[in-house]
């Protein structure tokens, strides 16, 4: 989980400014194709980070969707606002008590190896993905799976788990081949039920990655293009070029070439992706005495003006909020986006009322990455007396260290499920928040217990309540949230799906 963190992060920052350097090639794939009357035939991507893993227990659900989503199923997949949606299992019952799942499986997928996708194969797969250094991130709460009868899998919980079904839509439920699974060689030989297969002997790890339709696949419908190549190519403008001149059909685009992909024809797809700010670990002083007055980071919020920032450093893409919970989604509340309105003199009096007239004193990490933010964040932190010191670190080290610090600058993707986001930005520990102090906050916990013993209308009260409460009591300095941008030919249309760095291939359609 901690490590899917890092990857949404360096992805993110690519898409609001060129911080990465070097490209990867992308070969000799400049052949146009066929097309349909949809539009095009071939599918050729240009992602910005080359696969993490063929092993879904070790991918990266943040960018590594593309790749996966071709060669294997899920169990269940998510719609465009982040809600569990079938795919190898048809429909699911969660028991009147919320410890338990049934899951129906569908019975007429294959392996490409030619085995049958059954409930002994399902069974396995889980019960690897649970082991997994990044997949177990969504089975955290499982006791055992079981199987039923022969498409019939149950999942037993510990404890009622308001996430695993989001969590198994965002990447974490694809099926395995169960000899793959033990012969350990998933990493580079996928062996899924997808709608494609891997072309090992045209593909170029690193490079390029190049796939064969599955033919009479059970779900042909969802997947459109009769040939896939993705291309890891790291440099936004390489990436751009390489549209240019069509070895591309879609693109992880940069903001910076907008107005000529506008020129170019080009079908424009953003939405946000992540929210980027000042992260503070210590709400109650423990690290710094006046981080534990909620006036002083009240006056935190004041002391940034995100609208200058999210241009100077965005380009403009995104949106000014001070939350956490995704622009448009069902819990974001646009009235409280202006609570911290840009106000250098508020933010003054809010350290005076706290008893810190001249500010205080703080360090701070620093990273190359997050170096495009330092001066602002400087300059605004100057203007109410706050000094700081920096450390400075690579960016490895900075994951590593920098939630030692109370506070530090911080891009942190978001999720499109608001109990998932309750979860990852607040009570569980994250490698941005490894000791959660939500307890010592009793107006705090009673809703976040709410938040656990309800559902439906009243659960989605309680986050709503809980996203005011946070926001009053600037649980977090967030600046803006950032946009991920995508560019396709004409004919060819994305999706972005909030949680998915680079959504999977069902989002990418014809139209």
């Amino acid at each position: 989980m901690e490590k899917k963190y890092l990857a949404a992060t360096v992805a993110a920052l690519a898409a609001v400014t060129t911080l990465l350097s070097g490209c990867t090639g992308g070969g000799d794939a400049t052949a146009t194709g066929g097309a349909t009357a949809e539009g095009p035939a071939d599918l050729k991507i240009g992602n910005f980070l080359d696969v993490t893993s063929w092993d879904p227990s070790l991918a990266d659900i943040g960018f590594d969707g593309p790749y996966l989503s071709a060669v294997y199923d899920a169990l269940i997949a998510l719609d465009k606002d982040g809600n569990p949606i079938p795919s190898l299992a048809t429909k699911w019952t969660v028991a009147d008590d919320d410890l338990s799942i049934d899951l129906d499986i569908r019975t007429d997928a294959k392996f490409s190896d030619g085995t049958v996708v059954d409930a002994d194969a399902v069974v396995k797969s889980l019960e690897y993905l649970q082991q997994g250094a990044r997949s177990g991130e969504a089975y955290t709460h499982v006791k055992d799976f079981e199987k039923v009868d022969d498409d019939t899998v149950r999942i037993d919980l510990t404890e009622r788990d308001d996430t695993i079904l989001y969590f198994m839509g965002l990447g974490r439920s694809y099926v395995m081949a169960p000899s793959a699974i033990d012969a350990g060689t998933l990493g580079k030989e996928p062996v899924g039920s997808g709608p494609y297969t891997l072309d090992s002997t045209t593909s170029v790890a690193g490079s390029e990655y190049h796939f064969t339709k599955v033919a009479d696949y059970w779900d042909a419908a969802t997947y459109p293009f009769q040939t896939l190549a993705i291309f890891p190519i790291l440099d936004a403008t390489a990436r751009h070029n390489a549209m240019l001149s069509g070895q591309i059909n879609v693109n992880y685009g940069d903001v910076t070439n907008l107005d000529q992909a506008k020129q170019q024809g080009w079908n424009i797809a953003e939405r946000v992706s992540g929210w980027v700010g000042l992260q503070f670990t210590d709400h109650t002083g423990a690290k710094v005495e006046a981080l534990g007055k909620t006036e002083v980071r009240q006056a935190l919020n004041y002391a940034f003006d995100g609208a200058a920032i999210l241009q100077a450093v965005g380009s403009g893409a995104g949106v000014v909020t001070n939350q956490v919970f995704p622009d448009g989604g069902a819990t974001n509340d646009a009235s409280l986006n202006d609570m911290y309105a840009f106000n250098v003199a508020k933010a003054k009096e809010l350290l005076a009322d706290a008893g810190y007239p001249n500010g205080f004193s703080v360090t701070m990490p620093m990273s190359p990455i997050f170096a495009q933010w330092q001066p602002s964040a400087e300059q605004a932190l100057t203007d109410i007396g706050v000094t700081v010191t920096w450390d400075q670190m690579q960016q490895p080290d900075y994951q590593l260290n920098a939630a030692s610090y109370p506070m530090f600058i911080a891009f942190l993707a978001m999720d499109g499920n608001s109990v998932a986001t309750v979860a990852r930005q607040v009570t569980s520990k994250q490698w941005f928040n490894p000791a959660p102090d939500y307890a010592s906050f009793p107006e705090v916990a009673s809703i976040v217990d709410e938040i656990n013993t309800t559902t439906g209308d009243e659960q989605a009260s309680a986050i709503a309540d809980l996203n005011t409460k946070l926001t009053e009591l600037a649980w977090w300095s967030v600046w803006y949230q950032a946009n991920n941008t995508y560019y396709s030919v004409p004919g060819i249309t994305v999706q972005p799906v909030i949680g998915m760095m680079f959504p999977t291939l069902r989002y990418i359609q014809h139209g």
